[in-house]
C-alpha cells in the first residue's frame, strides 16, 4: 500500500510542478487559438489616487514614462525604429484606480515584441530628457488643450473635481499644473518602485498565446521590485445639498453643460442592470434614438447630442462604446449636454432637468421598458468585438469582484429585469434636487442673474415646429432652476487646474 501511496504522491507533485507557477487570481487569459494576434493588458493597481498631495499628476506621468520613454538600453527613439517593422506598439493609460500596460502583436513577431514590451516594464531609464519632455507635455495639456481645445472634456473635469473634492478623486488623472511642476525624477523613481512592483499587477492576455509565454511573463514580472497590492479605501464624498453650479467663464461661441451627482451602485448588481436599462432610454452614449437625444437635438436642433451615464466615460467626444478599464470604487450619474449656442444654454439645461424629472416621478413605461431592453441586449454584443477588448473587460470583472462576465449578466439581465425593477431603481438612485451643474460659457455674470431670479429662457427656431414642441416649450422656459446666490462659483478658465 505505501508503493501505490507514494505513486499518487509522484503524480500528484507531477501535475502540480506543470501547471501555471503564480497566483491564479492574478491572471486573466482569453486564449482563441483561431486569433493570429497576441494581446498583452498588464493592471498595476494604482491611479491619480495614490498621486501624493502637492504632486497630483505623479502616476499618469510615470506610466507615461514607462510607454514613451526609453529603457537602460535603448532610448526612446531606438524602440520606435525596431517596433516600426513589427507594424505595431504598446503604450499605457493611467485613470483614477488602474494604470493598464498594453500592446497587441502579430504572433509572427512574438519574439522581438516581447523582447522590447518587458523591457520597458522591468528597465525604464527615467532619463532627465524624457522627464522633461512628457512632463511638459502634461502640463500644456492642462494650461492649453483642456482648457481651449475641449469645452466637452473640460466640464466633465470639472464636474468630476467639484464632486469629489477632497478626496483622492479630486483631480483629473494629469493632474495640476503646481503638482507636475513640484515633481522630481527622483519622485517618479520612488513611485515606480512602490506601486509597480511584483505583487501590485494582474496579468492579462489574449489571442493565440501559449502556455509557455504565461510562465515566461509571470516569471520576468517578478523581478520587479519588492512590494505589495496597495489597498485603498472608497472615498468618502461630502453631501451635495441643493443646485450648485459651477460657471466657467471663457469666451465661447456655444456653451458646453455637465451635471450630476455621485450614487452608490457598482456593476454586478441586478439593481445596476435595472438602471442600466433606464439610463440607456434616457440618453444611451452616441445613440440617436435615446430620449434626450430626440427632444434636445432631434426635435429642436440645438446641438450635436446629449447623453446620461452611470458610470464614467472619459473622452466621450472619441469614442462610440463604452470604456475598459477605467474601473472605479465610486461612479456618479451624468447627463452631458453637448455645446449649444450661448442664448439657448439655460433653456437646454431646463429641458434637460426637466426631462430627468419626469423619469424620476413617472419611470419608465411599459412599452419604453420592453423597446430599451431588447435593444440593449443586442447593442451589448458591439461592446467587444475582439479578444482583446473581450480582455479589457475581464480585467474589469476582476477589479469588480465579479464572478462572472460582466458582459454576458448583461445579456442574461435583459431576459430578467422586470419594470418595477427598473421604476425601483430609478426612485432609489436618480434625483433632480441635490447636484453640481457646470456651465463652460461667456457672460457668466448675466447667467448669474437668470439663474436666481429664475429668469423665463424663450427660444426662437429658423423654421417652423410641430404644435406638441412649442407646448412644451412653455413648460421648459420657466422649468425651476434658481439657487441662493452663494451656490454659484464663477471661475476663469485660466484658473482652472492650477
Amino acid at each position: 500500500m505505501s508503493r501505490y501511496f507514494s505513486l499518487i504522491i509522484f503524480f500528484v507533485v507531477l501535475i502540480c510542478s506543470t501547471s501555471y507557477p503564480f497566483d491564479n487570481d492574478r491572471f486573466v487569459g482569453i486564449q482563441v487559438k483561431s486569433d493570429p494576434s497576441i494581446a498583452f493588458k498588464i493592471w498595476f493597481n494604482v491611479g491619480s489616487q495614490n498621486d501624493p498631495k502637492g504632486k497630483e499628476g505623479l502616476a499618469n506621468l510615470t506610466s507615461e514614462l514607462l510607454s514613451e520613454g526609453g529603457t537602460k538600453e535603448r532610448t526612446y527613439s531606438q524602440i520606435l525604429k525596431e517596433l516600426y517593422p513589427l507594424a505595431t506598439g504598446y503604450g499605457s493609460s493611467s485613470s483614477v484606480e488602474m494604470t493598464i500596460f498594453s500592446g497587441r502583436t502579430h504572433i509572427d513577431n512574438i519574439s522581438k515584441y516581447y523582447d522590447l514590451f518587458i523591457d520597458q516594464l522591468l528597465n525604464p531609464a527615467f532619463r532627465e530628457e524624457d522627464f522633461n519632455r512628457l512632463k511638459q507635455n502634461q502640463i500644456t495639456y492642462l494650461e492649453t488643450t483642456l482648457r481651449y481645445s475641449s469645452d466637452e472634456e473640460l466640464g466633465k473635469a470639472v464636474l468630476y473635481n467639484k464632486i469629489y473634492n477632497g478626496t483622492g478623486y479630486g483631480h483629473i488623472t494629469e493632474g495640476t499644473i503646481s503638482g507636475l511642476k513640484n515633481i522630481s525624477l527622483d519622485d517618479v523613481r520612488s513611485f515606480y518602485k512602490k506601486y509597480f512592483n511584483k505583487n501590485n499587477f494582474v496579468i492579462g492576455l489574449s489571442g493565440n498565446y501559449s502556455d509557455e509565454l504565461v510562465k515566461k511573463i509571470w516569471s520576468d514580472l517578478g523581478k520587479l521590485p519588492e512590494g505589495e497590492w496597495i489597498k485603498t479605501d472608497k472615498p468618502v464624498i461630502s453631501k451635495i445639498e441643493g443646485l450648485n453650479y459651477t460657471l466657467i467663464e471663457k469666451k465661447a461661441n456655444a456653451s458646453a453643460i455637465s451635471f450630476g451627482f455621485p450614487i452608490d451602485l457598482l456593476r454586478g448588481s441586478r439593481e445596476w442592470y435595472a438602471l442600466a436599462i433606464a439610463n440607456s432610454w434616457l440618453g444611451e452614449h452616441r445613440n440617436s434614438s435615446s430620449h434626450l437625444y430626440q427632444v434636445i437635438r432631434e426635435a429642436r436642433g440645438l446641438n450635436y447630442g446629449d447623453y446620461s451615464y452611470i458610470e464614467n466615460f472619459p473622452n466621450g467626444g472619441r469614442y462610440s462604446m463604452p470604456p475598459q478599464n477605467v474601473a472605479r470604487k465610486s461612479q456618479i450619474f451624468e447627463i452631458w449636454i453637448r455645446p449649444v449656442p450661448n442664448e439657448t444654454r439655460l433653456f437646454s439645461f431646463r429641458a434637460a432637468l426637466r426631462e430627468l424629472k419626469k423619469l424620476v416621478d413617472y419611470g419608465l413605461s411599459k412599452d419604453e421598458f420592453e423597446l430599451t431592453k431588447t435593444f440593449l441586449k443586442k447593442y451589448i454584443l458591439h461592446y467587444a468585438k475582439n479578444s482583446a477588448e473581450k480582455l479589457g473587460y475581464a480585467l474589469d470583472d476582476k477589479f469588480y469582484g465579479l464572478n462572472s462576465s460582466h458582459l454576458t449578466t448583461f445579456r442574461k439581465m435583459m431576459d430578467e429585469i422586470t419594470l418595477d425593477e427598473v421604476n425601483s431603481a430609478i426612485k432609489k438612485h436618480l434625483q433632480y434636487n441635490n447636484m453640481e451643474i457646470v456651465f463652460i460659457t461667456n457672460e457668466t455674470e448675466k447667467l448669474q442673474n437668470e439663474i436666481v431670479n429664475n429668469t423665463p429662457s424663450p427660444i426662437t427656431y429658423p423654421s417652423s415646429k410641430p404644435e406638441i414642441i412649442y407646448q412644451e416649450d412653455r413648460d421648459i422656459l420657466i422649468f425651476p432652476v434658481s439657487t441662493v446666490e452663494k451656490k454659484i462659483r464663477t471661475i476663469r478658465v485660466e484658473e482652472l487646474f492650477n
